[in-house]
């Protein structure tokens, strides 16, 4: 046994004398009177908020566990002298836990965090793209935002979308097709119980969407606009959530009897992991041709357009990775 393990047991057994683990935790405040990284504003504040109130680490450790966040005492070490910063979403929560642990002003020490430090090979990619506002996606339509007013739709970004998967199903008729979404999100912020989805058709219609199926969640409140096609539902998740939790649940769109089917696409107000978008085409009628095409915010002509093959299966697909705002779709023709 060596001596360091003989000193913890005997600090553990002398009446009065500190637990083991804020032992442990003053090795680490020891190597926290360190000095700050130089240019390390978050660091440099948060080192002076703890020299003023002064606590230790392992008391600010204790306390942020007791409202929920778990953080070590050597993760807050590596905070206050700038060898890493907070960065997910549990971490920042922690920031904003620790700025009213220290009587600090909100967003004193959030507010000086910079863009997040890529490492190894993730140093290469683009940072996240910003999300968008919804007039942005849609800027012709204010009604869209009326409603969302209306209905007080959490801000997209509070739901961050993992992986959305839409599923067009085009009948032999053409003029009527069933929408499956799928969609795995994680909430960026606390007591989340619900989102609103939406829908257009891109063909002249009498009627707007119709929800068939919901799974993993209930429908709302539902806003239809006819003349121009928008269809909007409230989803009241099964289980409200907390930052970092996640949820999957699927819904299903039925559109009316009209005009043949020519598109199907989706709009993104904020950057998603995994984008999937398969068009399912009865085998008694195949598009002659189809393609994938993607555009900007706002913009009226494709930023990309490519062929897409149709299998045996009457099936075509596209599957984007890291997808930032804008749009993306699919487009076919039957002659």
């Amino acid at each position: 046994m060596t001596h360091y393990q003989n000193d913890l047991r005997t600090i553990a057994k002398v009446p009065g004398q500190r637990p083991a683990a804020e032992a442990m935790a003053s090795t680490v405040e020891a190597e926290a009177t360190d000095p700050v990284m130089e240019g390390d504003a978050f660091a440099s504040g948060l080192h002076a908020a703890i020299e003023a109130s002064g606590l230790s680490l392992y008391t600010l450790q204790q306390r942020l566990a007791a409202r929920g966040a778990t953080v070590s005492v050597t993760t807050l070490s590596y905070w206050r002298r700038g060898r890493s910063q907070p960065e997910r979403t549990v971490s920042l929560r922690a920031v904003a836990l620790l700025e009213e642990l220290l009587g600090l002003p909100e967003q004193a020490l959030s507010g000086l965090l910079g863009t997040p430090r890529l490492r190894g090979r993730w140093a290469a990619q683009r940072q996240k793209p910003e999300a968008r506002r919804f007039e942005e996606l849609w800027p012709d339509d204010p009604w869209l935002l009326q409603v969302m007013e209306e209905l007080e739709a959490p801000p997209p970004e509070s739901l961050e979308r993992l992986s959305i998967h839409d599923s067009y199903y085009v009948d032999a008729e053409r003029g009527r097709y069933l929408l499956r979404v799928r969609q795995v999100v994680r909430a960026t912020t606390d007591r989340i119980s619900r989102c609103v989805v939406g829908f257009q058709t891109n063909e002249a219609q009498q009627h707007p969407a119709v929800f068939s199926v919901v799974r993993n969640a209930r429908i709302g409140r539902i806003r239809q606009r006819p003349d121009s096609g928008f269809v909007l539902g409230e989803l009241v998740l099964d289980t409200p959530l907390n930052a970092g939790d996640t949820a999957v649940f699927e819904y299903e769109l039925l559109l009316p009897d009209g005009l043949g089917a020519t598109n199907g696409h989706r709009r993104f107000t904020t950057p998603v992991r995994e984008y999937v978008l398969q068009v399912h085409f009865d085998p008694a009628s195949v598009p002659a041709h189809c393609y994938h095409y993607e555009r900007d915010c706002g913009e009226a002509e494709d930023r990309l357009r490519r062929p897409l093959w149709i299998g045996p299966s009457g099936t075509a697909h596209v599957v984007n990775l890291d997808q930032p705002p804008g749009v993306v779709g699919v487009r076919w023709e039957w002659t």
